[in-house]
């Protein structure tokens, strides 16, 4: 499923979005970065609520195919621009990050 898809799917909200045509294999939830950066797969779908300049920087070098900020989290404008410019997706959800995972589980 592309990162398109999934948003139509779920009812996502878009913050930025680059490359809807990334695939999505997999979830990963987690806030602390470093854990992040060695355990999550290329492709997945990272739930958080980090927020940060250094949360694209991850999302980068793991190549996730988006970040989904749980919680209503919206990131500063800076953090979405430089998004845009290294191709990742991010979306939001009003849900948790137990509740977007039951969610995703479901589809």
């Amino acid at each position: 499923m592309t990162v398109e898809a999934f948003v139509k799917e779920t009812g996502c909200k878009i913050l930025c979005m680059p490359c809807p045509d990334k695939e999505i294999d997999g979830v990963y939830i987690g806030d602390l970065l470093s854990w992040v950066m060695g355990k999550a797969d290329q492709g997945n779908v990272w739930i958080t609520i980090m927020s940060n300049i250094n949360t694209v920087a991850v999302a980068t070098l793991v190549d996730v195919s988006c970040i989904l900020l749980a919680e209503d989290v919206v990131p500063d404008p800076d953090v979405l621009n430089t998004a845009e410019s290294k191709g990742i997706n991010i979306i939001s959800t009003s849900l948790s990050a137990y509740e977007a995972a039951l969610m995703i589980s479901k589809i």
